[in-house]
């Protein structure tokens, strides 16, 4: 069996991962769906044994699986973490690293805006387990969030690109100063994904996905992940996951390890075609404004272009000329454009973040966020992206 660590190349870490998936048990090419609860011992001892060290052997899926845990081994080895622990859903793996690193009384410093669902959670976390939260705005965390961090900050939490801005944070000058700080850095990587950004590289101590996204690919099933160095990993499993439950299915494994077989090659096309498509945007006359790293006018372009690789991603968003009811206009035209949340989809999705995806925001927090109400976000997809801007150019032409 050929040792797959020896690759070097992103397509092939992709496709192939730390190690064979073949099942040595039946020489199956692809590692089966291990759909059981629970595992079978020949005796006592053996059982006794076993549950001596629950997390190292399987004696029950929310402890642990073959499936599960080759999906965790890969995506750790993809990100240039050491171990991995998937969860039911990235709100899953959200709350399962908020409770392990933060208590009572804790505060976390937060990038700004947030994923509408991520910003929901922490106001409930906040009101419920009176944590606090700072929201510091990307340009401000580049310059230095050294005044944002005291005693009772436990935990740094980013997103970049952000969901749904596309504002950049240069995450080996934040990991500078919370590793000087003591203080764990926690990136969701879920638009970047693996292949065009690993913050492990740059000093982040937890990586995080909502594998429902770019990994799976294919809008059939929803994940999430947190991957890490092993002992931290192991803690998070141990104190957290196992116990409150939210561990992914078997079923749901196996559909994201599916995806990722392609992931290399439909992040090309998803970020060849958001190239295009800002490229469109930023010269239509209906358009205020175009919000892509890719762009050289995007403001966190530089360290974009240093910290990412192979492209920007597949998400642009967009600020429609006459605001919100425009945007409703434009939603209302598309033809080609699926009007739907979620992202990372072959298929192109289109929302409006202030009254779909976001609409847990205040009209208050959706102007301190940069939040415009005629923002449009979309999840490029990988049709032609010449039939995509044909219909998004009549579209706007009603708006």
């Amino acid at each position: 069996m050929e040792d797959t660590k020896v690759f070097k190349r992103r397509d092939t870490i992709i496709v192939r991962g730390p190690r064979e998936e073949d099942d040595p048990t039946t020489g199956a090419h692809r590692i089966p769906i291990f759909q059981t609860s629970t595992f079978v011992y020949e005796n006592a001892d053996e059982a006794a044994l076993a549950f001596q060290n629950m997390f190292e052997n399987y004696v029950y899926t929310r402890l642990g699986n073959p499936t599960i845990n080759f999906l965790e081994e890969k995506i750790a080895f993809m990100e240039s973490a050491e171990a991995g622990a998937a969860c039911a859903s990235g709100m899953a793996a959200i709350s399962t690293v908020l409770f392990s690193f933060v208590r009572p009384g804790d505060v976390v410093v937060t990038s700004d805006p947030l994923y509408g669902g991520t910003h929901r959670f922490f106001k409930l976390a906040s009101e419920t387990f009176h944590i606090e939260f700072r929201y510091v705005k990307a340009h401000i965390m580049n310059q230095g969030i050294q005044d944002f961090l005291d005693e009772n900050v436990k935990m740094v939490f980013v997103e970049t690109p952000a969901n749904p801005t596309l504002d950049i944070v240069n995450i080996k000058r934040v990991a500078q100063e919370t590793k000087n700080a003591g203080i764990p850095l926690v990136v969701d990587n879920t638009f970047a994904t693996p292949f065009h950004q690993r913050p492990i590289e740059f000093g982040a101590d937890i990586v995080i996905h909502s594998l429902t996204k770019y990994l799976s690919g294919h809008g059939d099933t929803i994940g999430g992940v947190i991957v890490g160095g092993k002992d931290e990993i192991q803690r998070i499993k141990g104190e957290v996951l196992y116990d409150y439950g939210g561990v992914i299915s078997p079923f749901n494994a196996w559909l994201v390890l599916r995806g990722i077989k392609t992931l290399a090659v439909r992040m090309r096309k998803h970020s060849e075609n958001a190239m295009k498509i800002a490229q469109f945007l930023k010269d239509h006359p209906k358009v205020e404004r175009v919000l892509y790293p890719g762009l050289p006018e995007h403001p966190g372009y530089e360290i974009a272009r240093r910290q990412m690789e192979n492209g920007y991603s597949g998400m642009v968003s967009f600020i429609v000329r006459g605001g919100k009811e425009a945007g409703k206009r434009v939603l209302n035209a598309v033809r080609l454009w699926t009007l739907a949340v979620s992202l990372g989809d072959t298929d192109s999705l289109i929302e409006h973040p202030a009254s779909m995806t976001h609409s847990s925001y205040s009209s208050e927090e959706l102007k301190e966020a940069g939040l415009d109400e005629g923002l449009i976000r979309l999840s490029v997809g990988i049709e032609d992206p010449d039939d995509l801007i044909e219909d998004l150019d009549q579209a706007l032409r009603k708006a």
